[in-house]
């Protein structure tokens, strides 16, 4: 650990020597797999476990029952002092449950098309949280002062929960902050992002209601028959949704150019409600999420989305609702704090994978009918990739006038402090062949095996940690870092150039929704899904 200060190699020293503890915590977030804005069991743990830790925490920040914000702060702190923040995701992705195993497999318990982690956020939040009681161990052992902050942070999968924490004011106070993230990108393995940050995410919901099918024709005075059963039905919402789905397919190629890297996808959130065939569908919901290099794009695709709703509506005699899930605003560069993480990171070292998980990867590779080999996983997933040369490989496929690319809303928090995009290069196959392409449950199955995942989170967290310590034990580091900040944003929150939070202030959280869920009936345990077994 050479060019680390004392209290930062204790900080590292740390969180290895609690390594099996949190390997086990990891694995009991990794089986809850709890998807967005329903993640109620992980939330909680983590409540639990940081006021165990000693931490104050305000659980259901911002109206979200499943966020939190814990907050603990250095005797001796004095007003003005640096709060340092990171964030821990816990959100799993509906249809990707997997087991631990060799094979297409879901956990134990669940079907194929329950939630599961892909990225892993399970390992992004212990990660998060390894991170900040080791910064917080250095702190006590070597009198540093200061205030840590872990936000807990749900739904990031729809870009959900940043937007409004930001939008009540929650980031405000923040010195600078750390957001890792696990990464598939290999040529961003084990680095910092430089200029080209995450881009735009916006999400909006069109709620259709058939409120009056029976003004929908005049059949009845026509006719004197007055039974539903003989007159004409009013469209109705199925109807409606049906036309929305297809009339963005049909315009998808009008909407924006065939570059930069946007892309729209839709989920149907209801459908009707089983009525009767003569009866009008009545409700009926559906979701669009546009990822988008700049918010000027953004607007232009939802005027289009917008204007279709309005006239599905007439056509189907309903009435038509929106309302946004999310808005987020482009990443902000700070060229000051990705060279102070990475310089850290460079002196832990990249992660190194042993034994145990070159096994399971070649099982791995026997289940998709290929042979061993010595080395399974990617190089770059054990070597550092500086900022710099990171951001020359991220930008070779992007034109020249794209400033932003991909989609995460930790780009929120860029906007209130100093923020470094930290990645980790997380565990998969190798691509040995041309045009191989390995399923996605190989990735998924190795985060739930030890071996293969707690290399890359470990890693996080001693980088997180170092990081801390050394903003708290080199002010003039932090001072750089915020001082960049202000002249991007000409002046800090507020300046000319700052960028204000794009939903409204106080915005109320979308946790009303038929998102996917786990409940729990009569039946016992059950995901809102049903498993299509059963029905065979």
């Amino acid at each position: 650990m050479g060019g680390l200060s004392e209290a930062q190699a204790d900080a590292a020293a740390w969180v290895e020597d609690r390594a099996a503890s949190f390997s086990a915590d990891h694995l009991h977030l990794w089986r809850l797999a709890e998807p967005s804005w329903r993640e109620y069991r992980s939330a909680a743990w983590f409540v639990e476990r940081l006021r165990a830790e000693g931490f104050a925490v305000e659980a259901g920040t911002a109206g979200m029952p499943t966020a939190f914000a814990a907050r603990w702060t250095a005797p001796g702190t004095e007003p003005g002092a640096p709060v340092l923040a990171t964030i821990a995701e816990y959100d799993a992705v509906p249809g990707a449950s997997q087991e631990a195993v060799a094979r297409r497999a879901p956990r134990a318990g669940t079907h194929l098309h329950t939630a599961g982690h892909t990225d892993p956020h399970s390992a992004l939040g212990i990660g998060a949280l390894a991170g900040v009681l080791a910064a917080k161990a250095a702190m006590e052992k070597h009198g540093l002062t200061g205030t840590l902050v872990l936000m807990g942070e749900p739904a990031e999968k729809m870009c959900g929960s940043k937007p409004i924490h930001a939008a009540h004011g929650c980031y405000d106070d923040f010195s600078a902050a750390i957001s890792w993230h696990p990464t598939s990108f290999l040529s961003l393995a084990n680095s910092c992002l430089w200029d080209t940050h995450c881009a735009t995410y916006w999400s909006r919901i069109y709620t259709f209601e058939c409120l009056a099918p029976e003004t929908w024709s005049s059949a009845i005075a026509r006719t004197g028959v007055h039974s539903s059963h003989s007159v004409s039905r009013a469209p109705g919402a199925i109807d409606a949704v049906c036309l929305m789905y297809t009339a963005a397919k049909y315009l998808k190629e009008n909407m924006l150019p065939h570059q930069g890297a946007w892309s729209l996808n839709e989920a149907i959130l209801q459908a009707g409600q089983a009525t009767a065939d003569n009866l009008a569908p009545g409700l009926s919901v559906i979701q669009y999420a546009l990822r988008a290099p700049s918010i000027e794009m953004q607007e232009r695709v939802w005027a289009v989305l917008d204007r279709n709703a309005d006239h599905v509506a007439a056509m189907t005699h309903c009435t038509v609702t929106k309302a946004w899930v999310t808005k987020t605003r482009p990443g902000l560069a700070n060229h000051s704090l990705a060279e102070t993480t990475f310089r850290n990171f460079a002196r832990l070292g990249p992660p190194r994978y042993g034994e145990e998980a070159i096994r399971f990867a070649n099982d791995l590779r026997a289940a998709c009918g290929a042979p061993p080999v010595d080395d399974p996983f990617p190089p770059e997933l054990s070597r550092l990739a500086t900022p710099r040369e990171a951001e020359a490989a991220l930008r070779a496929h992007l034109p020249p006038w794209q400033k932003n690319y991909t989609s995460d809303d930790y780009t929120e928090w860029t906007w209130h402090c100093p923020t470094v995009r930290l990645y980790v290069g997380r565990a998969q196959l190798r691509v040995d062949e041309p045009c191989r392409n390995w399923p996605d449950w190989t990735r998924y199955a190795m985060g739930g095996v030890p071996a293969c995942i707690d290399p890359m989170w470990l890693k996080a967290a001693a980088v997180t940690a170092a990081t801390f310590v050394e903003l708290l034990e080199r002010p003039e580091a932090l001072a750089a870092a915020r001082a960049e900040f202000a002249a991007r944003t000409g002046g800090g929150i507020g300046g000319e150039r700052w960028l204000a939070p794009l939903l409204p202030k106080n915005f109320p959280a979308p946790i009303h929704y038929r998102w996917p869920e786990y409940v729990t009936t009569a039946r016992g345990e059950e995901y809102v899904v049903p498993d299509p077994s059963l029905a065979r």
